[in-house]
């Protein structure tokens, strides 16, 4: 059979690729294939992944759309890479959480619940209309109480007001009502109110004037202003707002006064009265919902009528895809903002599974977050089956077991930041193990159990903890050593030490949640490690320290310190482009002529952790570099915006900052996401380390090196959602492997056997 042109094309090319770190990478990547990118962290893999090959695609399929169409898109620059052949359309699954916005669910996001309300609509008794009048998003459909949030917010007066104390002696304990304050002058000028007067004195009018009364104009000599009562002065000025983008005392405040309670009129199902009359086989559609993925698989199944038969087989298909990835656990009307990255990352690949297209490149960032060893085989299933469809599958990834399935594998390094970009090796997985690469030589590295635990210098007990999925649970952990929290995804093991542990006094928590904090934000501001780069400076120089911050004096008034401008294009998209006055440094020129030994401040900002360590060799900016290196974040730029950073090195990076608080117990979740298997070891050193100084260390985490290294394990199980909730062992690692049999006691014999 002659050949044909079109079937030539079977490799990405990556010619020339300079993104962030990457130094001139060429590569081939086979396409229909699934392709592993390993190499520490730091050493390019995203930039190559994301930045590059991604990037363009999404460049390219953006400039097929008018320009009208493109103004409502984000804007993406065009990756530094010489040339990039052969690219199909890129999709990214990553691990970014699905939005917070309250009205999105599982089933929304899966439109799961679209086809269920299709099904009601056709077989619910009584009949009552179409599938809009069963959507908590549509008038039809929603309950009038709370608009189909399922939840209704009251204000706590007594968080507003102390009733002993008169508007004169400082009764209003809202922020910004201090006595004598502007907002307090309207208050007690306005005449509705004698100002002596104890408030548990006022009468009713009075209260209703103080709380609720709306904006009305009032004339105090020959002044006029607007007065209008505290509660809603308080939803406009703070409710109505992104919680995230409130001042943290305002917000806090908020936190207390704002009571949310289950809607009474829809009992918290978010629909109308009508939606929930409607049965099919005795259930309504928001118990429907409310069910576990896997048990309403097995209620759609038995649903036989030719009226919805194609429907109920592709929800069904949906459903069981959901249950076979490892979110059985999950329900419907489970809210999408609450899903963990993992979670939100696994729900985002079952959509395309079910999905028609082929052909195309899938991308993913370490999809076996959350997930344990168990699961970690389902995923793989997965990510072979979208290989099998006919499309290209790139993952970024550190955990063995997908190195093992990958049929080509690219290693960047050799190390990390300024130390990386360069492609160490590129072939099969055999190729890889004996290429003598830092990959190549740890694929087979296994932790040992450890010779001797440490002895408990006390207890934490958790009794009767029954959130979400928890079942009664009373459990204690040992203090003064390192415990690990196991489990399989759904167990309920961030519901026991989120929920029971976190809270309480002296604990830490360093997770991966995103850092707030705006495009000005970076290491060296969130970290403290400004303050005394800026006195160093200011020292050196006769100057003041105002000077070396690019949020005050010093900042270049062109691009107000930013280093980029930022255009907006009116139709198109805005872009960013480097400041020409400053060519990105962010300061004033005259600024840039003050030097440390020799460096400007903004060669110091460019520094990694690595080198500003050595070039601050005493003093505080030496101690906080030491915890940035300590936690594996010496590749780092001081200047490096937070937005950029993965979420394990958000963790990574708190951690740091709590290790200078001298706390007693630390609670770290999944500390190994986004470590090279070299790095782990470094990690495991680090959390001895803070066991050593005194504290206690409680870690949730699938890594089975980490949990051999324990000195205690608490495993729940057996298995996700109903399923699981119970305290399935505790003991050391040893008697795990010896005398246990859960899933997780099964997978760590199989590794320390290895």
């Amino acid at each position: 059979m002659q050949a044909i042109p079109a079937d030539s094309h079977n490799v990405i090319q990556v010619r020339g690729a300079r993104e962030n770190n990457l130094r001139d990478v060429s590569v081939d990547l086979p396409k229909r294939r699934l392709t592993v990118f390993t190499g520490v962290s730091g050493s390019g893999k995203s930039s190559l992944v994301f930045g590059t090959i991604a990037a363009e695609s999404q460049r390219l399929i953006n400039e097929t759309y008018t320009a009208f169409i493109q103004s409502f898109m984000p804007s993406l620059g065009r990756p530094d890479v010489d040339a990039l052949r052969n690219l199909s359309a890129a999709i990214v699954v990553d691990q970014e959480r699905m939005g917070a916005n309250s009205r999105s669910t599982v089933g929304t996001a899966t439109d799961a619940y679209t086809m269920l309300r299709i099904i009601f609509s056709r077989l619910g008794e009584p009949r009552i209309g179409t599938s809009g009048a069963f959507s908590f998003n549509l008038p039809d459909g929603m309950c009038p109480e709370c608009e189909g949030t399922g939840e209704v917010s009251t204000v706590d007066v007594d968080q507003l007001v102390d009733r002993e104390l008169s508007l004169n002696e400082g009764a209003i304990t809202v922020p910004y009502y201090a006595v004598d304050s502007w907002s307090w002058q309207i208050m007690v000028n306005s005449g509705f109110h004698d100002p002596d007067k104890k408030l548990k004195d006022f009468t009713e009018q009075e209260w209703a004037d103080l709380l609720h009364k709306g904006p009305v104009k009032v004339k105090v000599g020959s002044n006029g202003f607007t007065y209008e009562g505290l509660v809603p002065k308080m939803q406009r000025t703070w409710l109505a707002k992104d919680r995230e983008s409130l001042q943290s005392h305002i917000k806090a405040f908020v936190d207390r006064a704002v009571v949310f309670a289950r809607c009474p009129v829809c009992d918290g199902t978010r629909l109308a009265a009508a939606a929930l009359s409607s049965k099919i086989e005795g259930r309504n559609i928001a118990e429907c919902s409310a069910m576990e993925i896997r048990d309403l698989a097995a209620f759609v199944r038995g649903l036989d009528d030719p009226a919805v038969a194609p429907l109920v087989a592709s929800l069904g298909e949906l459903l069981d895809s959901l249950v076979e990835i490892g979110l059985g656990y999950l329900s419907l009307d489970r809210t999408s903002g609450s899903l963990s990255g993992g979670e939100a990352q696994r729900v985002k690949m079952v959509r395309h599974l079910g999905s028609s297209i082929t052909d195309v490149t899938y991308v993913f960032d370490e999809p076996t977050i959350g997930l344990h060893p168990h699961d970690i085989r389902r995923m793989n299933d997965l990510l072979l089956r979208l290989r099998d469809k006919g499309n290209t599958v790139l993952v970024v990834e550190h955990k063995p077991e997908v190195v093992e399935i990958a049929d080509h594998v690219v290693d960047l390094g050799p190390g990390a930041g300024e130390a990386g970009g360069e492609i160490c090796y590129s072939g099969d997985v055999a190729g890889l193990r004996a290429s003598g690469t830092l990959t190549g030589r740890h694929l087979g590295h296994r932790a040992r159990l450890r010779e001797t635990v440490r002895t408990p210098k006390g207890q934490l007990s958790v009794k009767g903890a029954d959130l979400h999925n928890l079942k009664d649970v009373e459990v204690d952990i040992p203090l003064g050593v390192l415990t690990v929290v196991t489990g399989v995804a759904g167990s309920g093991k961030s519901s026991l030490i989120h929920g029971y542990v976190s809270g309480r006094d002296g604990v830490v928590v360093a997770d991966q949640s995103p850092i707030r904090g705006s495009r000005r934000s970076n290491p060296a501001t969130y970290t403290g490690l400004l303050g005394p780069i800026r006195t160093a400076f200011a020292k050196a120089n006769g100057v003041k320290a105002a000077l070396f911050s690019a949020n005050s004096q010093g900042a270049c008034a062109t691009c107000n310190g930013l280093g980029l401008i930022y255009t907006d294009l009116a139709m198109m998209a805005g872009v960013a482009s480097v400041c020409e006055e400053c060519e990105g440094k962010r300061f004033t020129a005259e600024v840039l002529t003050y030097r440390l030994r020799g460096k400007d401040i903004s060669e110091v900002l460019g520094m990694s952790v690595a080198e500003a360590h050595d070039f601050f060799p005493s003093g505080q900016a030496h101690t906080i570099l030491g915890r940035l290196s300590d936690v594996g974040l010496g590749y780092l730029r001081l200047g490096q915006p937070l937005n950029t950073l993965s979420g394990g090195e958000r963790q990574r990076l708190k951690l740091a900052i709590h290790m200078a608080e001298k706390s007693s117990t630390y609670v770290l979740d999944e500390p190994t996401t986004g470590l090279h298997l070299a790095d782990v070891d470094k990690l495991l050193a680090l959390l001895d380390q803070l066991v050593d100084d005194g504290n206690s260390v409680i870690v949730i985490e699938h890594h089975q090196a980490v949990m051999a290294h324990a000195d205690w394990i608490v495993d729940l199980g057996p298995g996700g959602g109903h399923d699981g909730g119970r305290v399935v062992f505790t003991g050391t690692p040893a008697q795990l492997v010896t005398e246990a049999d859960t899933v997780t006691a099964q997978h760590l014999r199989e590794y320390v056997a290895g």
